[in-house]
């Protein structure tokens, strides 16, 4: 304890108390600056936005109203609900099995398959979208069922890329609780599926949430995969966003007050999220070992 007062104080000391102060403002300015002028341009008029303006002559609430019958938002709102989702879900509950295994047995390519988890976020997402796109293609042909376009199809596209990343993240967590649990839990006769169960993911929650948060926001915030994998029906929110901001025809001044409302709209819940699972997450991302 003394030696963790000791080495906070030191780090203090390595800047000024005012220079400490300049710097967090600094940052807080880079980061809240944009935010609260996305916030003022929301309740503007379209003409103070486009002039300029930073602070709008006549508050106009009516954006926030006006966005659900301007553009189908609560459609792609429900649409990105299901299918981040049900992607965060599934990916963090696979991934967390999957790391129990890699992590608790000993096996002929294990290796190769943790140095593989790690390569295959090198891949750049752009270069996997026309291969996807005529495998689903090529099986919907032959199964005789649409797979473009539907919105189980798009949860199946995310799942090929947050798996990797989630299964990585529980790999490391898992590698931090103890095999002395495992030994107790199987001389008291438990299964590997009961330790699995009672066991490893109780104290894996950490962990998990880290993997559903970052798997919620990929199907949350793509643009590219969304928008040639479903049609208007399908369209998660950010493609609606994405449709809406290049919409305006024939020369006319943009709806960008209603655009500022839609964007803020659609932040709420992933910044509800982060708030919520904050503590989870500064767990689950610092713990673990380099074993």
């Amino acid at each position: 304890m003394a030696a963790s007062r000791v080495g906070s104080r030191a780090t203090e000391r390595i800047l000024p108390g005012w220079l400490r102060v300049v710097v967090l403002a600094v940052l807080l300015a880079f980061a809240l600056v944009p935010v609260l002028y996305v916030i003022i341009a929301s309740i503007s008029s379209d003409v103070d936005v486009a002039a300029g303006n930073l602070w709008p002559e006549d508050f106009n609430f009516g954006n926030y109203q006006q966005i659900w019958n301007t553009v189908p938002l609560a459609r792609g709102l429900a649409n990105s609900f299901l299918v981040a989702g049900v992607v965060a879900i599934v990916s963090s509950l696979l991934a967390a099995a999957a790391a129990y295994f890699l992590v608790r047995y000993r096996f002929r390519g294990r290796l190769t398959v943790l140095r593989s988890l790690v390569g295959l976020q090198s891949i750049p997402g752009t270069l996997l979208l026309v291969p996807i796109f005529v495998l689903f293609a090529f099986l919907g042909s032959k199964i005789g069922i649409s797979i473009i376009g539907t919105t189980w199809g798009l949860i199946i596209t995310y799942l090929t890329f947050a798996m990797p990343f989630a299964t990585w993240v529980m790999v490391t967590y898992m590698r931090g609780l103890p095999r002395e649990l495992d030994e107790a839990a199987r001389i008291d006769g438990a299964s590997s599926f009961t330790l699995f169960r009672t066991v490893i993911l109780p104290l894996s929650w950490p962990g998990i949430v880290v993997a559903a948060v970052f798997s919620f926001l990929l199907g949350w915030n793509d643009v590219m995969y969304a928008q040639i994998m479903t049609k208007p029906s399908s369209r998660t929110v950010a493609v609606v966003l994405q449709v809406f901001s290049t919409g305006s025809e024939g020369g006319a001044l943009p709806p960008y007050g209603q655009m500022m409302a839609a964007s803020l709209v659609c932040a709420i819940p992933v910044v509800a999220l982060d708030l919520g699972f904050q503590r989870f997450l500064v767990t689950g991302l610092t713990a673990g070992s380099d074993k």
